[in-house]
């Protein structure tokens, strides 16, 4: 219903975030090796891929893909960034008090 948008993009967040990970632990790793590694198919790797790579956190090399020029501001700005969701989602939550 009203949150299941807000549920969907969390997910597919979550995956990216995965898919993340195993780059900067693992890289440079292909997409067969991150689909395996991950348990996640190709096509959704793929995916996680190519946003990750529009956003400068990744980006392929000829062994794979590699971390990218964004990713350290975006680890430097990570917990600041989800601790700016959990305050919405409190401020949501408090919401219900008033109906």
């Amino acid at each position: 219903m009203l949150f299941d948008q807000v549920n969907r993009e969390l997910d597919i967040t979550m995956r990216h975030l995965e898919v993340l990970k195993a780059v900067i632990e693992r890289g440079p790793i292909g997409i067969l090796k991150l689909a395996e590694e991950t348990g996640m198919p190709t096509h959704k790797v793929r995916y996680s891929l190519r946003v990750l790579e529009q956003e400068q956190l990744i980006k392929p090399s000829s062994y794979g893909a590699i971390k990218g020029s964004s990713v350290e501001s975006f680890i430097a700005d990570f917990e600041k960034d989800v601790d700016e969701l959990i305050a919405k989602a409190e401020l949501i939550k408090n919401m219900s008090r008033s109906f």
